[in-house]
């Protein structure tokens, strides 16, 4: 819900390349592998992963933290993560740790 409620106050030209990124993500692996993302194996996603975070072109770069953020909020913006961590926020920030 996080996820979506964050791309929906995105303009739609981001929303456009967000979705054209996935896309590449998916087809990337068929130029060295022969299958898509979802169909390689683990190590081999994590190589595609990672030649995307470190790439020399700062756009994909930028396209692959964004993307990592929207996963990151996903998955610890869910309760059971915040409980399973052990996440206390407090309205009072700081203040409540004294």
């Amino acid at each position: 819900m996080l996820v979506a409620t964050t791309l929906q106050n995105r303009p739609r030209a981001m929303q456009r390349q967000l979705r054209l990124f996935i896309r590449t993500i998916q087809w990337l692996p068929v130029f060295r592998y022969g299958k898509r993302f979802t169909s390689i194996r683990a190590e081999q996603r994590t190589q595609i992963l990672c030649y995307l975070q470190d790439h020399r072109v700062e756009v994909i770069r930028c396209g692959f933290w964004g993307l990592r953020t929207l996963a990151l909020l996903g998955y610890y913006g869910r309760p059971e993560s915040v409980q399973a961590i052990g996440y206390a926020a407090d309205p009072r920030g700081w203040e409540a740790r004294r």
